[in-house]
């Protein structure tokens, strides 16, 4: 598979990733979310991205096709406590007819490259508390679980 992997670094060259940004949301949140993210929410992610210095827009495309088959997104997290802000994979989305080929994992390798040469050293991921596929993934990219959040609802 020849794949191009491409940075957009602002939001006219990003534009186009909107719709798939409103989808990817809705679906990364619907474990964490009884309801539906508002909308907007794509529009939203991809100005935040942009705007901030740890935001990354990745796409991944099939060389030679305009279709994108994979995308990579950062923002800030930011400490509530102190302030301080590091990079976190907002995103990170593979089309299914192009998943367990190393494609999530090269999208990682060249967003992590990308924010080194802005001087961030480390890089934060999410994943559910059952999803084991995905911390185990995450594991084998480097990742560490470094703090756990919990969450209580009243119902």
């Amino acid at each position: 598979m020849d794949v191009t992997l491409e940075i957009h670094g602002t939001l006219d060259d990003a534009l186009d990733l909107v719709g798939d940004l409103e989808r990817y949301a809705l679906a990364a949140s619907a474990e964490f979310r009884d309801d539906p993210p508002p909308p907007g929410t794509g529009d939203r992610l991809l100005r935040r991205a942009l705007e901030a210095p740890e935001g990354v827009v990745l796409t991944a495309r099939e060389s030679g096709s305009e279709q994108t088959i994979g995308m990579c997104l950062t923002g800030p997290l930011v400490d509530p406590l102190v302030g301080d802000s590091l990079p976190m994979v907002l995103v990170l989305e593979v089309h299914p007819d192009y998943r367990h080929r190393g494609l999530a994992g090269a999208m990682v390798r060249r967003v992590r490259q990308e924010l080194a040469e802005r001087g961030y050293g480390v890089l934060a991921a999410r994943a559910g508390h059952n999803d084991d596929a995905l911390i185990s993934m995450g594991e084998r990219w480097g990742f560490v679980r470094s703090w756990e959040v919990m969450v209580r609802e009243e119902r």
